[in-house]
Formats: structure tokens, sequence, C-alpha cells
């Protein structure tokens, strides 16, 4: 270690349960005094991460983030509080975490990362921990960690479960070693369409910054080449060996992939349709929430279907909504006129578009999808419908 860094004696008293491990002491606690960490964002998993790598006592902490705080995020993002609700996230977990340590420093990348900044953001960091939750920023986070070789502690949740892995480490597997390609659009449901337990990133996005402090101190055995899996339903740990691929388009013996591309492209996510004019009979395509609205209010005839879950129906509907959940259109669309105007809508507009594609193969010609789904219903027209 550099002569030049040490620990003043406050340090040494914040941090006087780490030093006197023998796997850490004082030569561990100056490693991660000069480390630096970059994380993925600010959200479920990134929440926990920050707040206990800046505890731990990491010297430089970069955070990627570009959202607001919306009150949906409250029930799992602990590093924001009510108070912090329209704040930029980025500035609410800084408060948070110099509060928690005020020895730390703290880099802040207020932008999206995309193709053309991850490496010059990525570059300067020891590693990078993922708290994405989205596949055109996985793999974007992936391939620059690759290219730039800087392991990716990786987490991701669902509903009741989690997986974490350490991806390109020395020798190890990527993230492209696992998922050769990404699943076609809308058929992974976001947290935000299929719902996650509030605990649950707590639980992963610990184990992640749990990897970070032992790559940082250089202890124990880290996630490579495992991928842990965790059932929070049954309270179940599983393991699951990966290998690098020889043949990965990035990590593998032959890389085709040498530097960043269109991800959004390479995960199938089309650009929008333009919105379809207000009034009259509906082509393939959208309409927004104030067409969708005036239609309503010229007391045009069609049909407003909504294909969520009951329990989502339960909290909130737009007037003259008909429920029929996405799973049951197999059997229950001749309960509807072909020939009729539809607007089809769920929460966000990912389950509707599949229900058109299902309907058009029915033989359903006059449909539109609701743009932003019952959401932007609520933002553009209705605040009284709950919006979660």
């Amino acid at each position: 270690m550099g002569g030049a860094v040490q620990l003043s004696k406050e340090e040494i008293q914040r941090y006087s349960r780490h030093l006197i491990m023998p796997e850490v002491g004082m030569d561990g606690q100056l490693k991660l005094k000069q480390a630096k960490v970059l994380l993925v964002g600010t959200g479920g998993l990134g929440s926990p991460m920050a707040l206990y790598l800046a505890a731990a006592g990491i010297g430089t902490i970069g955070l990627v983030d570009f959202d607001v705080v919306d009150f949906s995020n409250l029930q799992r993002q602990v590093i924001h509080g009510t108070k912090d609700v329209g704040k930029p996230k980025i500035d609410s977990a800084i408060e948070s975490m110099l509060d928690i340590n005020p020895f730390i420093n703290v880099v802040r990348h207020e932008t999206a990362l995309t193709s053309e900044n991850a490496l010059e953001i990525i570059k300067d960091y020891d590693l990078v921990a993922d708290g994405t939750d989205n596949f055109p920023t996985r793999y974007l986070v992936n391939d620059a960690c690759v290219l730039l070789k800087k392991p990716n502690v990786y987490g991701s949740i669902f509903r009741f479960e989690g997986q974490a892995t350490v991806f390109a480490y020395p020798g190890g597997p990527c993230y492209r070693c696992l998922y050769p390609e990404p699943p076609p659009p809308g058929l992974v449901p976001s947290c935000a369409e299929g719902g996650v337990l509030g605990i649950l990133p707590g639980v992963v996005g610990l184990i992640q910054a749990t990897e970070v402090v032992k790559l940082i101190l250089g202890a124990g055995d880290p996630l490579v080449g495992r991928l842990m899996l965790y059932d929070a339903l049954g309270m179940k740990f599983r393991e699951l060996k990966l290998r690098r691929s020889p043949e990965c388009p990035v990590c593998g013996d032959h890389p085709t992939v040498t530097k960043l591309i269109d991800y959004e492209q390479f995960c199938g996510i089309p650009a929008a349709p333009p919105p379809q004019p207000v009034g009259g009979a509906l082509a393939m395509g959208e309409i927004d929430a104030k067409g969708l609205k005036a239609k309503m209010d010229a007391g045009e005839m069609f049909v407003l279907l909504d294909v969520r879950e009951p329990h989502e129906f339960q909290i909130g509907r737009i007037p003259g909504s008909i429920l029929i959940p996405l799973g049951e259109l197999p059997k229950r669309h001749a309960e509807l006129d072909p020939e009729a105007d539809m607007v089809v809508h769920c929460k966000m507009g990912g389950r509707s578009a599949k229900a058109i594609d299902f309907l058009k193969t029915a033989g359903f010609k006059k449909m539109a999808n609701l743009k932003g789904g019952i959401l932007a219903w609520s933002d553009q027209v209705d605040p009284s419908v709950p919006k979660y």
C-alpha cells in the first residue's frame, strides 16, 4: 500500500470492528479506502449497496442514475425517503451516503449509461456493481466491463426471486456466456409489470456489496463461475456452475464484439410507432391517453379492453373498460367483436402490445395500444386513478 494513504483517528474509531479482524485489519481497510467502485443505478439493488459500501469505507463510490424519486420506489429503495419524492435519486442517495460516512468521496454521473459514455465513465473504477433492471443496460455494462477488464458484480430481482454472481473476472464467464441472446421484447416482465417483494433487493444487493468488499480485500471465495439463486418464499439458496464460453462473442477465444453496440436494437426494442390521430376508426398502432379521452368525450363507439390481472383492476381502472387478463385471452377472445374498434391497455403498455399481437392472429384488425397504459392515463387525464 502507498505510504501516503492513512486512516485518521476518527476513521480508526469508525472502522474498529473491521480493524480487529485479521482478514481485514489496517491493510484491508486501507485497500477499501483506496478502492473506486461504480454503482450503476440507485434503485432497489443500488440502494442497499450504496448504503453499506459507504458504511464499509469504500473511498470512492461513483453513482450512475438519472431518475427521480417516486412514491412507488419507497417500498424497496431504502436510500430514499418520503421527503425525497420528486428529487433526483442521485441527490438523495449522496445525501444519505455522506450522512452515514462523511469520509468517503461520492462521484455523480447524472446521466443514462450509453454506448457513447460507458467506457469513459467505467475506465476510472476498479470494478462495477450492476443494479440495473433492463436487458439493454445489462448487456452494455457487461460488454464495457469485459472490454475494460473490470469485474462486474451482477444482481437481478423479480417478485420473490433473485440471483447474483461476478462476471468479467479474469478467467471467469461474462453475462453473455449465461445469456448469449436477450429474450424477445415483452417476454420477461419488468418489476414494474410483475412486482417485487420490497425486502428482496435488500438481500440480493447486500450479497453484491459483500462480493465487492471481498474482491477488494482479496478475501474468501468470490462468486466467480457460480450463479447464486435465492428463493425468498422457500427461503432457499441454490447455486449453478457457470463456465466461460470459448464461443462467447465478447469474452470468448475469438471475440466478434470488440466495441460497444446499439443495445436497444440488440434487444429488439423497436422505435415507438406514431400516436393515432384523434377520432376516426383505429388502425394498428398506438393512441395516447389524451387521444383516448377525446374519443370517449366525442361519444365514439369502441371497446376499451384491460388485459391486466384482477388484483390490478381492483387498484384502479379506466371507466368503461372490460377486463380479460392477457393469459385468458386465448380462451375468451370470442367474447369480443372482431369488427369493433378497440383500445387495449395494461399497466404500462407491454402486455397490451402482446394482447394485440395475439388478437391480430385471431382476425381482429381495428386495435390500438394505449401508450404508457393506465399509468399514463393517471398522469395525463385522471390523477384520481391510483398509480402502483
